[in-house]
């Protein structure tokens, strides 16, 4: 496709300075496929709204632009709603999209929260770090916490491709460690004192039909390759595109786990 060096180097800046709005990943559509043989063993969107039925207060932790979060608020009456944001883009989108419902939303850092003890009834989290204890803190003795993870095999054949190594993707003690998964996460939370109500763990194949999809995904998402550019990673790239010329696509794994954790009554 691409004759020379050059014209393969301006594909790739074109597609990395392509424009990406919020979490809309809609400019990979056929480009990014899920081709996963087995379907994901829950959904996280129909847990929420099972787990929010007849809760009076709720934080949605990392709530990124708060389009999952004003759907279930908009679905549910919930009185007292609550979400965190580190990313400024994201805080200023999640709060038009969730103060309409009476949400307060915190810009946070690190893993402490900004509200009293024992105050609510539901904690859901995805995608975002966490601590055990500080979420424990927050929650009502008897309530849940529900969160999907992003576990510590997602993207590695990218890491390969481009020589690098994967960042930490633990949360609380785990966080300088590279272990992240179902098990290291259930151990963490029982631990700090939860029961495990519910607990999965999935494996999915994701695709890449061309390589200036892998270029704006890794653009969209700078805490993977935390210095990727096509500059610095160019010559690696050009090997891709030998990859893609020969198999057609990449296949990576995306990695991912969903935890329901319930808090004693006695605590």
């Amino acid at each position: 496709m691409y004759n020379d060096h050059q014209a393969l180097y301006d594909y790739l800046v074109h597609e990395y300075n392509h424009h990406f709005d919020y979490w809309d990943w809609s400019y990979l559509d056929g480009r990014r496929v899920d081709v996963s043989p087995e379907p994901r063993p829950w959904d996280y969107s129909a847990s929420i709204q099972a787990y929010a039925r007849d809760v009076r207060s709720i934080l949605d932790m990392r709530t990124g632009g708060g389009d999952l979060f004003a759907t279930l608020l908009k679905q549910s009456s919930i009185p007292e709603a609550y979400a965190t944001e580190a990313y400024l883009p994201n805080l200023t989108r999640a709060r038009q999209l969730l103060e309409p419902f009476g949400a307060t939303v915190f810009q946070v850092e690190g893993e402490s929260l900004p509200l009293q003890d024992n105050t609510l009834e539901l904690v859901i989290n995805r995608h975002g770090s966490y601590d055990p204890r500080e979420v424990s803190r927050v929650l009502k003795p008897g309530h849940c916490f529900v969160t999907q993870q992003v576990g510590d095999q997602t993207n590695l054949r990218i890491h390969e491709l481009l020589g690098t190594r994967k960042q930490p993707t633990g949360h609380g003690e785990a966080s300088t460690k590279t272990s992240w998964n179902l098990r290291h996460a259930v151990a963490e939370l029982r631990a700090a004192g939860w029961h495990i109500v519910e607990q999965y763990e999935h494996f999915a194949i994701t695709r890449f039909n061309d390589l200036g999809a892998l270029v704006y995904y890794l653009k969209a998402i700078p805490w993977e390759v935390l210095d990727f550019s096509v500059e610095r990673y160019f010559e690696h790239l050009v090997a891709a595109q030998d990859l893609f010329h020969s198999e057609g696509h990449l296949d990576v794994t995306f990695h991912t786990f969903f935890v329901v954790a319930r808090k004693d009554d006695s605590l």
